[in-house]
């Protein structure tokens, strides 16, 4: 008769165990960094709801923020109305700021500071292995700024929605460049993008400065390219009409001009440069243009645009990570 024999009890913890220690480790190592971490999130809570007391506070007849009766042709908007949109209409680019800054500190202190200075040794001669010590740089880091960054995330979006961006708030649109990052999962995906490029530039060239220059840069032209190129990320809308086109208030207008009796689209950028004695709807119709048609993102795009820029994000950050561990087993065995 034969009986089963317990696993011991070292081999059950000893993965956890492996990590623990040096996630408190880096924990002792960078509490002052945590703690302005920690100030950084107050900070950025009490700003959106100091602004939400201070609108709520302001005397105005409409939801809108508008001074004067509502439904009429002027709109005159309260000074704390004004300010709040200035502030909040570039709070998505603020959160991709943060998000870089924490891929510059995995970058340099973190990691390449070690290598640099040779103080990963004694971790590492202390039954530390190599991918232990790299996983706990990666995991502190990430788990602290997903956590904060949801709690932004949030507290931004509440300050959005005092706001209901209509007509006369253009730059609050869920569209704007300043705005779409930092009110979905797309900002997550870029801090754990930032922690995964920054391990992966620490561990390539093992020099503080050279890693925080090389991670700001490619994180930067990760997020212009994104930005850039956001609305190709899903398939417009169409839309054709006899007149010339209007857009809700939700709608992202993406290009615009005529149809030809075959089906042609004929854009409105192609006439800009016709004879200036010719107008440029003229110009289109010249060249056979019958109907108007617009290309545009409703506001119901706004969640599969979100999910499709995280895929991408999160794919670009498995692969760092994946090569952040390679190239450390390939230099350090």
């Amino acid at each position: 008769m034969s009986t089963l024999t317990p696993p011991k009890p070292d081999a059950v913890t000893a993965a956890p165990s492996a990590l623990r220690g040096p996630v408190r480790v880096l924990l002792r190592m960078h509490r002052k960094t945590l703690w302005a971490g920690a100030a950084l999130l107050v900070i950025g809570i009490g700003i959106v709801v100091a602004l939400r007391v201070w609108m709520a506070s302001s005397k105005v007849l409409c939801a809108d923020g508008d001074t004067t009766p509502c439904g009429d042709d002027v709109y005159v908007s309260s000074y704390a109305h004004t300010s709040t949109e200035t502030f909040l209409a570039d709070g998505g680019t603020v959160l991709l700021i943060l998000a870089t800054l924490i891929g510059v500190f995995v970058a340099g202190p973190l990691i390449a500071r070690e290598l640099e200075s040779g103080t990963f040794r004694p971790a590492w001669a202390q039954s530390v292995s190599p991918a232990h010590w790299l996983a706990a740089r990666l995991a502190v880091p990430a788990a602290l700024t997903i956590t904060g960054l949801t709690v932004l995330v949030v507290v931004y979006r509440w300050g959005l929605w005092a706001l209901r961006a209509g007509p006369n708030s253009p730059g609050l649109r869920w569209h704007a460049n300043g705005v779409f990052p930092g009110t979905g999962p797309t900002i997550l995906g870029y801090a754990l993008l930032a922690v995964a490029v920054g391990a992966l530039c620490a561990v390539l060239v093992r020099r503080t400065l050279l890693s925080v220059s090389v991670t700001a840069l490619v994180l930067g032209a990760v997020a212009a390219c994104l930005g850039t190129w956001r609305y190709m990320l899903w398939p417009s809308a169409f839309r054709k009409s006899a007149g010339v086109m209007d857009y809700d208030s939700g709608d992202w207008p993406i290009d615009s001009g005529m149809l030809t009796a075959s089906g042609e689209r004929l854009y409105w950028q192609d006439c800009f440069e016709a004879d200036m004695t010719q107008g440029v709807e003229a110009c289109m119709r010249g060249k056979g243009g019958i109907a108007y048609f617009a290309e545009y993102h409703p506001a119901s795009h706004y969640w599969p645009l979100q999910l499709v820029e995280t895929g991408i994000l999160l794919a670009l950050a498995a692969l760092a990570v994946f090569a952040s561990f390679r190239v450390l087993r390939r230099l350090h065995g």
